[in-house]
């Protein structure tokens, strides 16, 4: 009898577990040169922000990656824009769309630093301004897209059910934001948040 639960605990665990992100998809050579460019630009070894927008929005697509243990330390659900305004967009919950130009309500992808800490309307009371640092983002502060928590958004994964949709700011879940406002608040130098599909 104890081989047999044992038999079954076993088939359950190897079933089920679901595996680690990194083994979903290797971002190695992103961890690399999210690396290299806190390196040569001043911005905090310690740790940075991935978002992968090309992950389902139900699963945990933003990732806390700590250079240090060369882990992925906490991973959540965040929003990606509706991207709606300047044309149709039936597709805006499955798949974000990308766009600089103000009041698209579209995501934008590329490398942003993350800037001062300041009051939100939403969830917790806190943002963090967004600074755009390539062509593809350089209007975040224009469109404030900044890194905010929403009450909408889930603390755990929901697939295949979609997280709910933002004006392009990336929204986390209030939990969440107590991380990583936690984190940010005590850093000195500056911290990379890199968007990518």
């Amino acid at each position: 009898m104890k081989k047999l639960s044992l038999l079954i605990f076993i088939s359950f665990v190897c079933c089920n577990h679901s595996k680690p992100i990194e083994q979903i998809k290797d971002y190695t050579s992103t961890h690399k040169e999210a690396l290299t460019f806190c390196q040569e630009n001043k911005f905090n070894e310690d740790f940075y922000f991935l978002i992968d927008m090309k992950i389902h929005s139900g699963k945990n697509r933003f990732f806390v990656y700590d250079f240090k243990t060369k882990k992925i330390i906490y991973q959540k659900l965040v929003t990606h824009g509706a991207c709606d305004v300047f044309e149709e967009n039936p597709k805006k919950y499955k798949k974000a769309k990308f766009n600089n130009k103000t009041n698209s309500h579209c995501s934008m992808k590329g490398k942003f630093k993350v800037g001062k800490r300041d009051y939100s309307s939403w969830g917790i009371n806190v943002k963090y301004w967004l600074h755009g640092l390539e062509n593809s983002n350089n209007n975040a502060v224009n469109r404030v897209v900044v890194l905010h928590s929403w009450s909408a958004v889930s603390d755990e994964e929901i697939y295949p059910r979609y997280s709910p949709l933002s004006w392009g700011c990336p929204a986390v879940s209030d939990e969440f934001m107590k991380v990583l406002d936690d984190r940010l608040k005590k850093t000195t130098s500056p911290v990379l948040l890199w968007i990518v599909e």
